[in-house]
Order: C-alpha cells, then structure tokens, then sequence
C-alpha cells in the first residue's frame, strides 16, 4: 500500500532558478515563453494571495519573473498557453520563461505546462499531475493521468518516466528515493483536497483524468461543481453495452 500524498508544513527557502527541475510531457516540444504569463482566475479561502507580496484580485495578470504566493488561501491560475494551475495554501510559484518555479508547497496542474523545481526538470502537455515541494526540499511528484518526464538538473542521472498512477519522490538533490503506485485511497484523498474542493473554475483536462479514472480506478468520487460530486461506476462485464464517459 503506498503511503497518501498529506497535506505539509512549509517554511520559506531560497532557491536558485537558474539551478531548477523542469517537467515537460514525453514526446513533446517545448512550452514557449508567452506560456509562463499567467491569470488570477479563483481566489478562496480568504484574500491572502499574493503577486510579488502585493494582494492579488481575480482577472489581475502576472509574468516573468514575478512571484505568485499564497498564505492561508487557496487559489486557481490560468497560463496563457491554455493549462491551468492550482496553488495550495503556504506555497511560492515564480513564473519563468521556460517554466515556473516550485519554491515551496504544493500545485496541480492541469494541461500542458512546465515546471520546475530546485534539482529536476519534468516536460508535461495535456496531463494531470502534483507537484509538492517539502520544507527541505525534497519533491513529491504524482501524475494523475497522462505520463511525465523527469530530468535531473546535474545530467548525471537518466531521465525517468512516470506514468499516470505513479508517484515519483526526489531527494533534495534530485536522486529519486522512490517510484511508488498510487492506491485508489491516494487518488480519493487527492480529490478529496485543498486542490479539487470548492473550486468553480474549470479544469481543462479533467475530462481526460475522468476517462482514466473509469477504466483503472473505478468506485471514485470526483468533484465537479461546488456542492455535488460524481461517483465513477465501475464497468460491468456482463453489460454488452460500450463504456460510458463523462
């Protein structure tokens, strides 16, 4: 059984960009520059997110190098490149030109995206993935749905792929500790979170995160709007009937 991604405790740290993880999707060409601008599109839980330490408002802009954070609140960014981004509670987010920069805490992204950490770089185009990084810099990452790749910032390891259902976890220096299998408790407990919960704001690739979730993962609840969740119905043999989508 494979221990539940938890929610953490961040403290502030300081991190080098240019020494940085990058995740992009296999088989993928690089996400341009313009993509790393990115949209207030949700606030919740309070107003204590913030563009550069100023309190942001929802439809406000930012870009390179600006740095998007939160405190007690929770919030949803758009990238100009068509993914999306949910941003816990206690995290930094620096936008960059090739990718944005997981200082610390936790973010799901949605769709085609980059990110970067202070020792790997991931490629990522139409996925659903969660990124986390720990107060000692160690990184957490599960990819819901689609399949990602892992470089180390050195070059002195080989690249890693993570599938969908799989959850990569990272030393602080980028040496993977462990290449796990996410249990349907996981995936619950993922939706179940700060970052599906009460969020109005749509996800573009949610549709194909249920689609994998009704094949591999049935008998989950996955929310979809304020108020009401959908349960995924397993698929009876007996029924002659195709499998039906959300």
């Amino acid at each position: 059984m494979v221990r539940s991604i938890e929610p953490m405790s961040f403290f502030r740290q300081i991190v080098v960009f240019s020494s940085c993880l990058t995740i992009s999707l296999i088989g993928t060409a690089p996400v341009f520059a313009d993509s790393q601008k990115a949209t207030i599109e949700e606030i919740l839980d309070g107003d204590e997110l913030f563009i550069d330490d100023q309190k942001a408002k929802v439809e406000q802009k930012a870009q390179p190098p600006q740095v998007i954070s939160t405190g007690l609140s929770r919030g949803q960014i758009g990238f100009s490149g068509g993914a999306v981004g949910r941003i816990n509670r206690q995290s930094l987010v620096k936008l960059g030109s090739s990718c944005f920069l997981l200082n610390k805490g936790q973010i799901l992204i949605s769709g085609r995206q980059d990110g970067c950490t202070s020792s790997s770089r991931l490629s990522v185009r139409g996925t659903n993935y969660v990124l986390k990084v720990s107060d000692d810099g160690s990184t957490d990452l599960a990819v819901l749905e689609g399949s990602v790749e892992v470089t180390d910032n050195s070059g002195e390891q080989e690249a890693v792929t993570v599938e969908a259902g799989q959850r990569l976890q990272l030393s602080p220096a980028g040496v993977v500790i462990g290449l796990l299998q996410l249990a349907a408790g996981d995936y619950q407990r993922i939706l179940d979170g700060p970052l599906f919960i009460g969020y109005t704001a749509p996800l573009p690739g949610l549709a194909d995160l249920r689609r994998y979730l009704n094949l591999n993962v049935p008998g989950l609840r996955i929310p979809s709007v304020p108020g009401s969740q959908i349960r995924i119905t397993p698929s009876l043999p007996s029924v002659p009937s195709p499998v039906r989508f959300f």
